[in-house]
Formats: structure tokens, C-alpha cells, sequence
């Protein structure tokens, strides 16, 4: 009976052990994949929050909320009236570098809106950003801190230069627009069949 009992003992210690060994190869792969998917976000992450677990559930808590946005492709007539809006307002920068930041600010803003980026606060939109395209949100947030010093009058014209720049990373990206509507291989057939 003993051997027996030892042998169940034997058994669950294995198992236990098994399991452990499972739960943290999971553990290691789900780290794995944030950081890969979040690149520098995942360090900036886990720096700010003092631990690699609670930064973790941060971004998956990010990656929840943004999957229930209905975060939306431009259509290419809207893709290109933000274009001409920034080239309108990099031409302004040599006249007016205060006036061009604001309206830089503003205009990544409305993309964002326009996308269907909520606009709560910055924090906020920074951390939604972060989840479709961490690797420019760095710009964001650096764009985001010259133009708030220069609101203190902290900032001179080269810094404006270095925020609408950091800003024009953020806009490039944001600027996807829909993929062509393919055609519907059967109405193309019926189109070709009457005529």
C-alpha cells in the first residue's frame, strides 16, 4: 500500500510540476508577444508601472478597449484633404512655427477623430494610439511635450521644427486610407453576359 501511495505522491508532484512548467512557458510567450507587438511601448510600459505584471495587463487591457473601437480606414478623398491641410500648414511653419504647431496638434487630432480614436484625454489617446501603431507613438508623446512647453513659452522655433516633425510621423501613419473596393467577380460576369 505504501508503494502505491508513493507512486500517487510521485504522480501529482509530477503533475503539479508539469503544470508549473506549462503556466510559465504561457506566461514567457504572452510576454514574448506583447513586447514584440508594443516594441518600445512595452518597456516604457513596464518602466512606468514598476512591474513587468501590471504593465502586462495595462496592455492587454489596451488592447481590449481598442478592439471594441470602431477604429476605421480614411477614404482616399479624406486622405487626401489632410494631406493638403499638412502641406498647407508646413508652408505656414517659416511665418507663423507657433501658429503651424497648433494647428499640427489640432489637425492630428481630427485625423484621429476622423479614424475613430476617441478623444479623451492625451494619456488616453497616446495609449490607444499605442495599440495599432506603437511604433510612432514615441512621436506622439514627444510632439505632444514640446507643444505643451511651448504653451509656457518654454520652446523656440527649432523646437517647434522638432514637434511638427515628430507630428508628421504620427499624421504619415494615421493617414492609411480604404483598399480599393474589389469587384464582385459575379456582377463583373453578369455585366459582360448582357452586353
Amino acid at each position: 500500500m505504501t508503494l502505491d501511495n508513493n507512486m500517487l505522491i510521485l504522480g501529482i508532484v509530477i503533475l503539479v510540476l508539469v503544470a508549473i512548467a506549462l503556466w510559465m512557458y504561457t506566461r514567457k510567450r504572452e510576454s514574448q508577444t506583447l513586447e514584440r507587438r508594443f516594441g518600445p511601448e512595452y518597456g516604457r510600459t513596464v518602466e512606468e508601472m514598476g512591474s513587468r505584471d501590471k504593465a502586462e495587463a495595462e496592455l492587454k487591457a489596451r488592447q481590449k478597449r481598442v478592439e471594441q473601437l470602431d477604429i476605421v480606414p480614411l477614404a482616399p478623398a479624406d486622405a487626401q484633404r489632410f494631406s493638403q491641410q499638412w502641406r498647407m500648414l508646413q508652408a505656414r511653419f517659416v511665418d507663423n512655427p507657433k501658429g503651424a504647431l497648433l494647428e499640427a496638434d489640432q489637425l492630428v487630432r481630427d485625423l484621429m477623430q476622423k479614424r475613430g480614436y476617441p478623444m479623451g484625454d492625451f494619456e488616453r489617446r497616446a495609449a490607444d494610439i499605442s495599440v495599432h501603431h506603437p511604433g510612432v507613438v514615441e512621436h506622439y508623446r514627444a510632439a505632444h511635450d514640446i507643444t505643451e512647453r511651448d504653451r509656457r513659452g518654454e520652446i523656440d522655433t527649432e523646437g517647434m521644427r522638432q514637434a511638427v516633425i515628430h507630428y508628421r510621423a504620427l499624421f504619415a501613419e494615421l493617414l492609411q486610407t480604404e483598399p480599393p473596393a474589389a469587384p464582385d467577380v459575379r456582377e463583373h460576369r453578369e455585366m459582360r453576359a448582357q452586353s
